[in-house]
């Protein structure tokens, strides 16, 4: 396990375990912003997220609200590389797409504004779980035309099943919950 990711690893083994509605849900402050979200957690996600991606040419982090924003903060603050919210509310801005998500909890809407056609862009988003946001998030940006470079979450739940047009996604952890714990998989 790479040492770097100590103050991640160390949290996510402390993360409760809650209900909703079947599906087991670990709260962290990487997944949901509570209980805390850790500066020494957020430099470790922003390095280990720089040394598994290419960055190089990419024009724009897109960052799925909410839980994408810090994520992406940290990562436009290490790289300079600025970042756009896809929000759950419509502004009407002429190019806004609106994209439909579904995940293994619930489902919404999104809305992408401030990605150009030809814009080269990283999805940063917190957890890969069903693959429901990816997929709409990455489907709303090919219809703009958006060159999608890579997509990269936190955490990637190795114990769930992936809607079946779910794209490869860079992680930097691969997790499950076995007997009520998070638990880091190498």
């Amino acid at each position: 396990m790479d040492p770097s990711l100590e103050p991640l690893t160390r949290s996510l083994r402390e993360a409760p375990i809650v209900d909703r509605n079947g599906y087991e849900y670990f709260v962290h402050g990487v997944t949901d912003g509570i209980l805390s979200v850790e500066p020494d957690v957020l430099r470790a996600v922003a390095d280990a997220i720089i040394d598994r991606v290419d960055l190089e040419s990419v024009d724009r982090l897109v960052v799925p609200e909410a839980m994408g924003i810090h994520h992406g903060t940290a990562l436009s603050l290490a790289t300079d590389i600025p970042f756009v919210v896809v929000r759950k509310r419509s502004y009407g801005f002429p190019a806004e797409v609106a994209i439909h998500q579904e995940t293994s909890y619930g489902e919404d809407e999104l809305f992408v504004n401030g990605v150009d056609a030809d814009d080269r862009v990283v999805i940063v988003d917190d957890v890969l779980s069903s693959g429901g946001t990816v997929d709409a998030v990455c489907a709303g940006l090919e219809t703009i035309g958006a060159e999608i470079v890579d997509v990269v979450t936190v955490l990637r739940r190795v114990d769930v099943d992936r809607a079946a047009d779910s794209r490869d996604v860079t992680s930097v952890l691969d997790v499950r919950i076995d007997d009520g714990e998070v638990v880091i998989v190498d």
